[in-house]
């Protein structure tokens, strides 16, 4: 298989990276008072898993092109105040494409403790 088009090298993954650490993470840290988590883990067999579940369900609504939103989100309570993501399906693969509220959204990732730098 061929490396898809999207892919970056692993030095622009760096400064990406970095770059959000010197600007939004040390804000993040400031505000909560305490380092927060700045990557995620999940498996291949669950992102698989996820991906086929919308592209089924969006297959029997006739959507043809779903596409996958991924927002920010940030846990309260007792359970933990640090960062985490959740992915969104939508009905199309565009920007502007409405999220499918049809489908549930994917979230249990496993965030890095401490935080690793990629």
């Amino acid at each position: 298989m061929a490396k898809p088009d999207k892919c970056i090298s692993v030095e622009e993954a760096r400064e990406l990276q970095s770059n959000w650490t010197n600007s939004r993470g040390a804000s993040i840290s400031r505000s909560i008072g305490s380092e927060d988590t700045c990557e995620f883990v999940y498996s291949v067999e669950e992102l698989q898993e996820f991906l086929d579940y919308v592209k089924e369900g969006s297959e029997k609504e006739g959507i043809a092109n779903p596409g996958v939103r991924i927002y920010f989100g940030a846990y309260s309570g007792n359970y933990s105040n640090r960062a985490t993501i959740f992915l969104a399906p939508t009905k199309g693969e565009d920007s502007d494409s409405e999220n499918n509220y049809n489908l549930d959204p994917m979230n249990r990732n496993t965030g890095g403790w401490p935080p690793q730098e990629y």
